[in-house]
């Protein structure tokens, strides 16, 4: 056998590279450091590549989990998560994540097998329709039609993603085209190619919007998803700060500011709503959550920012609407107000009072139920034995219906960028491919996640992924044995003779699920156990399971509101 010094290497004008390899270079080049997927004969040669790059594969059980999981690393990073998946039903499996990705603004790239063009309307293995099905939950589709297009079109789909408000691509290769092999000089890896997204908004309304801020007298401000999808975290503490206005946070906002700021309010966010006389919105639309802007005053002035024009006034007249990175206009609204002899925070004192009042009184009323020593459990015990567990850097993630209602009322995460949820897709099933995503991307963080019983079982089987990955987290399960949220509508509107058909579940010792994967379980029947079973898990190093049996006819007040549907 000749040594290597008789064949040395070939010149770069003779070399090849195969598609699968070029979609690697590729996603290295856009700083994707992991991909989350579920392995098909139509996909395998990304997986070489991604070897020869350094991206790490996490191999899971559903690709449901492996889309979710890429919608959740982009969340936590801020950089573009990916999943990959094989043809047919390997990317049916993912268009859930995708769908969720998509209403929660979050950029991601879901890249799907698909059977060789030389089989193309021949009835390969797995053939369906993808881009069709994708294009409307997606920000772009497309099918790479030549290997020397597969890294440019990467490219491509993530220049897409992160467009305005960013959201999710897709891209379909065709196995033919992904094992090919072509020279390296007719396919182009571009490194260097996006143009910044970061607009500050039109500097007239800049200028308007620190006016309002400077003279309104009973001003609030919600801070949304995006002031952490841009980072706006200290341009967001800079604006509430220096003019003292009261701030309330929603989604992926929570935490902007500490729970113990002054000007950080939760509860008495109803009461602001309906007797500001201006208040900001960032980054959140006016959907269900907002009342479709109803909940508004409409003697108010009405501000919004956001990074997609079309979500400007829609469902609610503003009067004024800002189309621009949270980041840079609150920043810019900051600077504007800056240097005036009065930016009004004296005159505003009063109405902090009258908030902090308002927010205390609720506490008050709640608190009762918060410390119950009721048995079957309180859900509004264990979510206050959570928050109470939470530290700085335990990143929480909520994944239900009923017990996760409860959760957002009490839950307070105590750093930007540690709180997540589904979003307005009310996706359940979230949970373990957040954590999974969240503890690979931060293993210097805590993972803490709230499931309902319901919830955990759509995905609950990617616990053992968990632990095969060594990825530990804090996993509480709100356990009613039942869909409750669905369960009271239905008692409300059918009668209580009526109220188990279609949302009764069983009642599972999931701890001994936990345990026979290989992780940590105990159950809790008792609201003094709480604390410690959660000191515990947190004390094994390993995926855990408290599952905590609540009380079944308890709702949350949103729940029992049906807040979701009006």
């Amino acid at each position: 056998m000749a040594d290597s010094a008789s064949n040395p290497p070939l010149p770069d004008e003779h070399r090849t590279i195969s598609g699968g390899h070029l979609v690697a270079k590729a996603l290295r080049a856009e700083g994707v450091d992991t991909v989350f997927t579920l392995c098909g004969g139509h996909i395998i040669d990304i997986y070489d590549g991604c070897a020869d790059e350094g991206i790490d594969v996490l191999d899971v059980r559903h690709e449901q989990v492996a889309a979710h999981a890429a919608d959740g690393y982009a969340r936590i990073t801020g950089r573009p998560g990916c999943a990959v998946v094989t043809a047919g039903p390997g990317t049916t499996d993912a268009v859930t994540g995708v769908a969720n990705a998509f209403r929660a603004e979050s950029p991601m790239l879901l890249i799907g097998g698909q059977g060789a063009l030389s089989q193309h309307k021949m009835g390969s293995l797995q053939d369906l329709p993808h881009v069709d099905m994708m294009s409307p939950i997606t920000k772009f589709a497309a099918t790479v039609p030549r290997t020397e297009r597969a890294a440019d079109m990467v490219s491509m789909a993530f220049r897409e993603s992160h467009h305005g408000a960013p959201g999710p691509s897709f891209l379909e290769i065709p196995r033919d085209v992904l094992d090919a092999s072509v020279p390296v000089e007719s396919a182009r890896v571009p490194a260097r190619y996006r143009a910044s997204t970061r607009s500050a908004g039109d500097p007239e309304s800049i200028e308007r919007l620190a006016d309002l801020l400077t003279h309104a007298e009973k001003p609030c401000i919600l801070l949304g998803n995006q002031v952490w999808t841009c980072r706006a975290t200290d341009s967001a503490v800079e604006l509430v700060r220096s003019l003292d206005v009261p701030a309330f946070m929603n989604g992926a906002g929570r935490g902007t500011l500490a729970p113990d700021d002054p000007l950080h309010f939760q509860l008495a966010r109803r009461h602001a709503f309906a007797n500001a006389d201006l208040i900001v919105i960032v980054g959140t639309p006016f959907d269900f959550r907002m009342g479709y802007g109803r909940r508004l005053s409409q003697q108010a002035t009405v501000v919004q920012i956001d990074l997609d024009y079309r979500t400007v006034g829609r469902n609610r007249d503003v009067d004024l609407g800002i189309v621009g990175d949270a980041d840079a206009v609150l920043s810019a609204v900051a600077q504007a107000a800056t240097g005036r002899i009065d930016n009004g925070s004296s005159a505003r004192k009063e109405w902090l009072r009258e908030l902090r009042e308002v927010e205390q009184a609720a506490y008050d009323k709640r608190l009762p139920r918060q410390l119950s020593t009721a048995s079957p459990i309180d859900p509004y015990r264990l979510v206050h034995e959570i928050n109470e567990f939470l530290t700085a850097d335990s990143i929480y993630i909520g994944d239900g219906g009923d017990i996760v209602t409860f959760s957002g009322q009490v839950v307070q995460p105590k750093s930007p960028g540690h709180w997540m949820d589904p979003g307005p897709l009310g996706t359940l099933g979230v949970g373990v491919p957040f954590a999974m995503a969240a503890k690979h991307a931060r293993p210097d963080k805590e993972v803490v996640c709230l499931f309902g019983d319901g919830a955990f079982s759509l995905t609950g089987w990617d616990f053992e992924t968990m632990v095969r990955f060594g990825l530990p987290f804090v996993g509480i399960i709100g356990n009613n044995s039942s869909m409750n949220q669905i369960r009271y509508g239905q008692a409300q509107k059918y009668g209580a003779e009526r109220d188990r058909i279609g949302n009764t579940l069983g009642d599972v010792p999931f701890s001994e699920f936990a345990r026979m994967l290989g992780g940590h379980g105990e159950e809790v029947r008792e609201p003094d156990q709480i604390g410690p079973a959660l000191r515990r898990a947190r004390d094994s190093g390993k995926p855990s399971l408290i599952n905590v049996w609540i009380d079944p006819d308890v709702y949350a007040p949103g729940t029992m509101n049906q807040t979701m549907y009006k």
